[in-house]
């Protein structure tokens, strides 16, 4: 049990300050308030409550939690439940120490008259901008409902898409982790029981025997150097991928990668397409949606290129046209806006443009996954073979001369 001070108005009005143990905040204001105290100040007194900031934590859920978060809050405001209610279950419910402190705030926020959109406005970390405004354009048409309905299935969407380049890639980390882990063995323990052998009979080494040899030997000797020069310079690379420069090039660089930057740039375009789409389908207009499209666009990249064609059609100019002059995304894409920016169906055409380019994106990872898995697994077999004859070597050749 915690304990908590607090600072409280009676219903005559007296202030008495006071402690009060619970097993949670929520649980200790619930119980004052049931006592008919008015609660001016609520804080824990132990160090747990005080200092969250101190604690490693991550910076924000997790897409899985979120949508947890979302359902659960879809069906409290399903069943007619007062909002401040709403909020306390959800409060109650979230296990994630940060986050539920930033559930309790929003309650504060929403108790004291301001919108839900507006009170998590307040928390950027757990709640993005996309989400921010979906919320405003539920309350401000009346069908939050509908609005979280729609955030609940653009969130599934976009686990999915995340979960199937997942996949596609884990077979071959294994498959390259594995290699490494039995070269490292081989070049470890193998190779130098095997040098050791053949330094005792002193007998002349076959050439490939010899130069693998004296590549060990060079490892051994300039491998401490070229490790700290190695490790010095993936510092100083992920310090400099952390600047907005640096962040930058490096997106740019990923996009021009082989095989690599079209996945990810069919993966940017479903999401930019349906986060436009969902957007949009809640009654928010075209610049605001393009702005927070962009805000929420995990490439720096094409977020700069958007906020161009914001900034176009802001000026006057359509949508396609924007896009077109962008030159970020496939013709087809921006030809199937342009149709559905003419007949006034923008909103479906986006999702048939965020569909069509996820069959792609399906299709081009079965076909990695098919290529990559036999490649890694001749590659793996060529280098740990060769590594084992040529040490064998030695002993083929003296089998010869018996």
């Amino acid at each position: 049990m915690a304990r908590f001070r607090y600072r409280a108005a009676r219903q005559d009005g007296t202030i008495i300050e006071a402690s009060a143990t619970g097993p949670s905040e929520m649980a200790v204001r619930s119980q004052l308030e049931t006592d008919g105290l008015l609660i001016l100040e609520l804080k824990g007194e132990s160090s747990w409550n005080v200092n969250w900031h101190f604690i490693p934590q991550r910076k924000r859920l997790s897409l899985r939690d979120f949508l947890v978060f979302n359902q659960q809050f879809l069906a409290l405001v399903k069943s007619g439940l007062p909002i401040l209610k709403t909020f306390d279950i959800l409060t109650e419910r979230a296990t994630y120490g940060p986050f539920q402190q930033a559930l309790y705030h929003v309650r504060e926020k929403i108790r004291g008259g301001a919108a839900i959109s507006q009170a998590m406005a307040a928390e950027p970390r757990f709640f993005p901008e996309l989400y921010q405004a979906s919320i405003q354009a539920g309350e401000q048409t009346g069908n939050l409902i509908e609005v979280l309905q729609r955030y609940i299935a653009y969130l599934k969407l976009v686990i999915s898409v995340r979960e199937k380049i997942v996949k596609a890639l884990a077979y071959p980390a294994f498959l390259i982790v594995v290699g490494a882990a039995v070269v490292s063995f081989l070049v470890m323990y193998v190779i130098p029981t095997f040098a050791e052998v053949y330094e005792q009979n002193q007998t002349a080494l076959p050439l490939p025997t010899q130069i693998l040899l004296d590549l060990l030997n060079s490892a051994n000797m300039w491998g401490p150097l070229v490790g700290g020069g190695l490790l010095v310079t993936g510092a100083g690379v992920y310090w400099w991928a952390k600047t907005p420069a640096g962040q930058f090039s490096l997106h740019a660089l990923l996009l021009k990668a082989p095989v690599v930057g079209t996945v990810i740039q069919k993966s940017q375009i479903i999401r930019l397409t349906r986060t436009l789409s969902t957007i949009l389908a809640g009654g928010i207009p075209l610049l605001s949606a393009l702005t927070i499209t962009a805000h929420a666009t995990t490439n720096k990249v094409i977020a700069q290129a958007l906020l161009q064609v914001t900034d176009r059609v802001r000026d006057g100019a359509s949508l396609a046209t924007s896009l077109k002059e962008a030159a970020f995304l496939p013709r087809l894409a921006v030809e199937m806006i342009e149709v559905g920016e003419t007949t006034g169906s923008l909103e479906t055409m986006l999702l048939e443009v965020a569909e069509f380019h996820e069959g792609e994106l399906d299709l081009l990872l079965g076909q990695l996954t098919t290529w990559i898995e036999p490649v890694l697994l001749l590659i793996m077999g060529v280098i740990i073979g060769g590594i084992v004859i040529i040490m064998y070597l030695p002993i083929f050749q003296l089998a010869g001369t018996v």
